[in-house]
């Protein structure tokens, strides 16, 4: 039986690890960090077309146990006037809307779920290199170990190890210019309505808050300035992420500054970051899935519904191609034009300037648009994607 080293135990890995179980592909994944992946204080939205991609491998409902809903997004200018509010519907793909979930959250139910199946990952196993040979790879780790397989699948993020492996050349990820803030407030004095995004376009900066059924209010701001590396992230106290908050949007006549008031130790920084695109995904017996073969700006929040169709995706390729190589090549054809329009929209979106925009330009950038060969009735092309798992995947049709 095939067996798959899969490094990365963050979003791709597990749900890859999953959809290779379905597919009768044995697997193990090894994760760098002792306990879990970093950013852990971070919080995200799975979309409908995630949601969608979950069901496929019978994990939907444990993801939505463990996450509240987001059926509208408000959007607010930076003296408090009301622009308009979007619904936002689940698509034809499914019922459910996006659900909103810290990635800690995430993590742990992905991992709950693959050590319910009986899914071995090992952690504390940061990968160095990797050989390979006509029917066989092997992995070397920080720590002197080394496992071998038949296939590796990098879902190892951002900066992923395994992208240079299989191309020294592969472009480095590109600082986009902010570091996001996501802070957990409570007893913010905001409208009590759960479900509901409320976005506002202050004079110097964008700030988004939801509330969560315990009635916390859930924040972020994109905070402009010099890329900041990971020891930098680390040391720069809540305080200090607090006061520069703050003053981005003491200018501002909304409820930014008293949310952020009211948010105590609990804030946390991270980098943003896209490659536009990576021109190798394989080589050999090596793979990449998720942020580990495109890095999307989080302006559009698909990141992590990206890497759960990666995973499924690339199961059903497995399963239905012949050869290891045929089923990279068809799981990158199925993939590329998609992600790398998903990384351009979410750029998009980044830089553009909301206090002009009519209520139909609004709306665009909640629900894109459709692929223009698209049937005109058909659901967004983004949020509306839906994976049939039985599909054959021998030729591009994910």
């Amino acid at each position: 039986m095939t067996t798959a080293l899969i490094i990365g135990g963050g979003i791709a890995g597990p749900v890859s690890a999953m959809a290779l179980q379905k597919a009768g592909i044995d697997s193990i994944v090894y994760e760098a960090y002792p306990t879990g992946a970093d950013d852990v204080g971070a919080f995200m939205t799975v979309m409908n077309n995630g949601l969608d991609a979950l069901r496929a491998v019978d994990a939907e409902q444990a993801v939505l146990d463990q996450s509240f809903p987001a059926n509208a997004v408000e959007f607010f200018s930076g003296t408090g006037k009301r622009l308009g509010e979007v619904p936002i519907r689940g698509g034809s793909a499914g019922a459910h809307g996006p659900h909103t979930i810290t990635r800690a959250g995430l993590y742990r139910v992905l991992h709950d779920e693959m050590q319910r199946r009986g899914i071995p990952i090992e952690h504390g196993k940061r990968l160095t290199g990797a050989t390979t040979t006509s029917d066989r790879v092997v992995a070397t780790f920080a720590d002197g170990s080394r496992a071998q397989g038949d296939l590796l699948i990098g879902a190892d993020g951002i900066h992923s190890i395994t992208r240079s492996l299989i191309d020294p050349e592969a472009p480095k990820p590109r600082y986009t210019g902010a570091t996001t803030l996501c802070g957990y407030a409570t007893d913010a004095p905001v409208d009590p309505r759960a479900g509901v995004y409320r976005m506002i376009y202050g004079k110097r900066v964008f700030f988004a808050y939801t509330t969560a059924p315990d009635g916390r209010t859930w924040w972020f701001v994109n905070i402009p300035g010099p890329e900041l590396d990971r020891q930098q992230l680390a040391d720069t106290s809540p305080g200090e992420w607090k006061k520069r908050a703050l003053d981005l949007v003491a200018r501002d006549k909304t409820s930014a500054s008293a949310i952020i008031e009211a948010t105590d130790t609990e804030i946390t920084g991270s980098n943003g970051y896209d490659i536009t695109s990576t021109p190798r995904w394989h080589a050999n017996r090596m793979l990449l899935v998720g942020d580990a073969a495109h890095v999307a700006a989080p302006n559009a929040g698909h990141g992590a519904s990206m890497a759960i169709e990666d995973g499924v995706v690339l199961g059903q390729c497995l399963r239905d191609c012949t050869t290891i190589d045929a089923a990279f090549t068809t799981y990158e054809q199925a993939r590329r034009t998609r992600v790398e329009q998903v990384v351009a929209t979410s750029a998009r979106m980044g830089s553009t300037a909301i206090p002009s925009l009519t209520k139909r330009i609004i709306r665009d950038l909640v629900l894109p648009r459709k692929f223009k060969k698209g049937p005109r009735n058909t659901a967004s092309w983004l949020t509306g994607h839906h994976i049939d798992w039985d599909t054959t995947m021998s030729s591009a049709t994910g």
